[in-house]
């Protein structure tokens, strides 16, 4: 409820709050309503959080993402621009479904090259975000810095908003503090690079969409990495 109710709804409402260009608004509300991002993993284990929680969450989010993703940008980004629905929703199965199916069955059936590839495809994935934030961060280099400020107001209050939001939420229903700390973390942190996928596929006509996206995956890093921080000095 959190992942795609409190999200999209802060994106939205950031982006009329702050009067975005609808290239700015377009690309944050992608990735509020992308799902969790798998970097949130470890964040939640190096916060001493729920890791078994945060990877069933992620997983859960991610095959919602098929149906939910292109359903919520239609509704919250579709009076800026013109949203194909249908055409995200293929992407979507493209990009996240179909490897995340071939990653389990894989699993299930060829565990110990499974196990193999695991021990270095974080780091080959990690440096593949790196590639595609950099490059969007670059060939907009321009279009960043004539706006660099409503961007970064507006990604760090999203990112605000999705770590409190799920902290306090869990908090009011009375769940106990590792579960706390996991729902913060994973409603706090997107999956940004599907967001860029996204917005550079089915919106190249908006140079600056993408932007957003990118941004994203550096402040809820940062964000991540501070609470991880602190939380993993506390006893629980």
């Amino acid at each position: 409820a959190a992942q795609y109710g409190i999200m999209p709804v802060a994106g939205w409402g950031i982006s009329i709050l702050f009067d975005l260009p609808k290239e700015i608004a377009l690309g944050l509300i992608m990735v509020s309503c992308c799902p969790g991002g798998t970097a949130s993993n470890v964040v939640v284990y190096l916060a001493k959080g729920g890791v078994a929680l945060s990877v069933a969450l992620t997983l859960v989010s991610t095959f919602l993402a098929v149906f939910l993703t292109p359903s919520l940008v239609l509704l919250f980004a579709g009076q800026y621009v013109p949203v194909d629905p249908w055409g995200l929703f293929r992407s979507v199965v493209v990009i996240v479904l179909f490897p995340l199916i071939v990653g389990l069955v894989w699993n299930r059936f060829f565990s110990q090259s499974a196990r193999k590839i695991s021990s270095f495809s974080p780091i080959i994935s990690v440096l593949f975000i790196l590639l595609i934030v950099g490059y969007v961060i670059s060939a907009k280099n321009d279009l960043i810095l004539q706006h660099w400020g409503k961007l970064l107001l507006s990604v760090s209050c999203l990112h605000l908003l999705g770590f409190s939001s799920g902290y306090f939420l869990a908090k009011l229903f009375g769940v106990e503090e590792l579960v706390r700390r996991t729902i913060s973390i994973e409603v706090g942190m997107q999956n940004s690079g599907l967001g860029m996928a996204l917005t550079s596929k089915h919106f190249s006509q908006f140079p600056l969409a993408p932007a957003p996206c990118a941004i994203s995956a550096v402040f809820h890093c940062i964000m991540g990495s501070i609470l991880a921080c602190r939380w993993g000095q506390k006893k629980i």
